[in-house]
């Protein structure tokens, strides 16, 4: 069996949306729940995340939209993205907690991580919030993992919305590799298979975009038939996942079927291709028993050899 840390704090419920929102504390506390219940819970390694510096916030964000988070308050950065009393320190310890599965593999703690956080952040630019997203938590991350010693860094995204802020923040550089899969068209309207990076990270941004109605065939198709060749040809040092369960059949806010099965196949695939390390994030997925289960599965299959 593999050492898996989990990586969470009540921080992140401290995170506080409008009542409407779909991105609320109750999808931890479910996630918690889920894994507690079936016994997952004993077996990962419980790991406090660390509060990431701002100069570790800068790796990927540019300084006059760091004060302007600092100095905000309440209310909405955009129409999506809601900041509370606390959303800047929970943002902080969400870029954090990959930060602090960065430094756990590096001592050879654990092999593999997954990290429960809110909120998300693949959809933060580096000069703005988007999407829920307000700093960019895989991509800080990517960056982090560098700067320790692991230099080729693959970041898969399969949460249903394109990740546009991770895909912009390196589409220029050839030593982080962005895949996606994703629904499109559908928010946040990038992510189109001509989009494959630019300069000399061209070729090194590989988007595959997913008609609605896809389900696990399709998926498992990408996962198996595609994404073990990119792994050879890239060769990267870390693998970091943008772990979006909003492809979900159950999931409101997205019109692909993955099923169960289907999240297992994903999750199984990606860890099949590399004994590299392998640390997962969470990011989106707001139907609570699919999103609770979805974790559980993922974690699963993370422990196993």
């Amino acid at each position: 069996m593999q050492n898996v840390g989990f990586i969470y704090d009540n921080i992140f419920l401290r995170h506080e949306t409008p009542e409407w929102h779909p991105e609320r504390k109750e999808r931890l506390i479910h996630i918690v729940n889920s894994l507690k219940k079936s016994g997952t819970w004993e077996k990962l390694i419980y790991i406090k995340p660390r509060k990431a510096t701002y100069d570790e916030i800068a790796l990927v964000h540019a300084p006059d939209y760091i004060e302007k988070i600092k100095n905000f308050g309440t209310g909405y950065l955009d129409p999506d993205t809601y900041m509370s009393a606390d959303s800047l320190k929970a943002a902080l310890y969400a870029a954090g907690a990959v930060i602090e599965a960065v430094e756990r593999r590096k001592k050879g703690e654990m092999q593999r991580a997954f990290c429960a956080v809110r909120p998300p952040g693949h959809h933060a630019e580096s000069d703005k919030a988007m999407g829920f997203c307000i700093f960019n938590n895989v991509a800080i991350g990517a960056r982090y993992a560098q700067k320790v010693g692991y230099k080729k860094v693959l970041i898969i995204d399969f949460d249903v919305h394109h990740g546009n802020g991770t895909q912009h923040i390196f589409e220029t550089d050839d030593t982080v590799f962005y895949f996606s899969t994703h629904q499109y068209p559908h928010y946040p309207g990038t992510g189109r298979d001509s989009e494959r990076g630019k300069g000399k990270g061209e070729k090194f941004t590989y988007n595959v975009p997913m008609r609605s109605g896809s389900g696990d065939k399709e998926y498992l198709s990408v996962y198996e038939g595609i994404l073990p060749n990119l792994f050879k040809e890239f060769g990267p040092d870390i693998i970091l996942a943008s772990a979006g369960y909003d492809i979900h059949k159950n999931d409101p806010l997205s019109d692909i079927r993955v099923s169960d099965e289907g999240v297992r196949g994903i999750v199984h695939s990606i860890l099949s291709c590399s004994s590299k390390p392998f640390i997962f994030a969470l990011e989106g997925g707001y139907d609570l028993p699919s999103l609770g289960e979805s974790v559980k599965i993922t974690v699963e299959e993370m422990l196993k050899d």
